[in-house]
């Protein structure tokens, strides 16, 4: 790129309509506006805020194009409802939420660098609660919509018994039992987002071919005898040392024969490719005191050490959505240890 003053002082810039955008899904403030136009006393009385700081936001939100402003009233622009609702069809609204944590993180990278330590975390003003389910259902905003199409990349796609290791409300739980019909699944994941999974299983009509166990993936045995294990954007909290463990138990879970395919970046040799998982490298150094993005060569290594074999890429993606996949010998296959 041909760097110039100008365009390094707004690359400076960039950050203010991130967060005029992170404190408006943080107030929650579309939603409240989506039963119709509302002025800003009116709006700070709803929300229980301050009159003249909510005003600056709306007009800012205004001049984005996010809100429309007739008079002294605001509302959503035409088209937004769908994304920044939390009912929304296409809703992304608990991603933004999201993102707004984690942009609070960001503004720490500098002293996470001078210290080597994560970044302190700051709840939101939806508290550490709204903060958690944020999180869970922004894993639904970006992944539901894709899941059909990526888990097609898993071949053969034949399973009976799926282990969905932090499995989070169940958006891949339920793409693998509509590919898969007569399977059933285990999802396992913290106590706290059990109820989550257990409302959307039950909404999709699939709570009858769903186990939920509650357990911490890092520190407790995972459920025995699925022959598919799902690992779905778990290893780039880890450290290699974290990820190994975390192989060793599902390897351990596994029936024999029993495939683990894991769902995440794939960096390239020099780490700098592709874009997004360079800057997600960051999210995690900030974030986490091990965690980053990993090459297929770290992934195949790992794995190895932690019993399986024929690693292989399933799916190559841009972001979040690639695939890696490696088999449990059976009784008798030599294997590396």
């Amino acid at each position: 790129m041909n760097w110039t003053a100008d365009n390094l002082l707004e690359l400076t810039r960039g950050f203010q309509a991130t967060a005029v955008f992170a404190a408006a899904a943080d107030l929650d403030l579309f939603n409240s506006l989506a039963a119709g136009p509302l002025t800003a006393p009116a709006l700070a009385r709803k929300l229980a805020g301050d009159a003249r700081g909510l005003a600056i936001l709306l007009d800012a939100l205004t001049a984005l194009g996010l809100l429309s402003k007739e008079g002294d009233r605001y509302s959503l622009c035409p088209g937004t409802e769908a994304y920044l609702t939390s009912g929304g069809a296409r809703s992304i609204l608990a991603m933004a939420q999201h993102q707004a944590n984690c942009l609070r993180r960001w503004v720490q990278l500098a002293r996470v660098i001078k210290s080597g330590q994560p970044a302190e975390r700051v709840p939101s003003v939806r508290g550490e609660q709204g903060d958690q389910e944020a999180f869970i259902g922004a894993m639904d905003n970006i992944s539901a919509p894709v899941a059909d199409e990526v888990i097609r990349g898993v071949q053969p796609l034949a399973f009976e018994h799926l282990l969905d290791v932090g499995g989070a409300s169940g958006t891949w739980t339920l793409a693998f039992l509509r590919a898969c019909p007569s399977a059933r699944a285990t999802l396992f994941d913290l106590p706290e987002v059990i109820p989550l999974a257990r409302k959307r299983l039950a909404a999709a009509g699939m709570a009858g071919r769903v186990t939920l166990v509650a357990g911490d993936f890092m520190t407790d045995p995972l459920p025995a005898g699925a022959d598919l294990a799902w690992v779905s954007a778990i290893i780039h909290q880890n450290s290699r040392r974290q990820n190994r463990q975390l192989f060793t138990r599902v390897f351990q879970a596994l029936a024999p024969t029993g495939r683990i395919v894991i769902r995440d970046l794939l960096m390239d040799a020099t780490r700098t490719r592709p874009v997004a998982g360079a800057l997600f490298a960051v999210n995690m150094l900030v974030a986490t005191e091990g965690g980053g993005t990993f090459t297929f060569d770290e992934l195949r290594e790992d794995l190895e050490a932690s019993g399986f074999v024929g690693a292989a890429v399933l799916r190559h993606d841009e972001g979040m959505n690639a695939l890696v996949a490696a088999t449990k010998p059976g009784a008798g296959t030599p294997h590396k240890g």
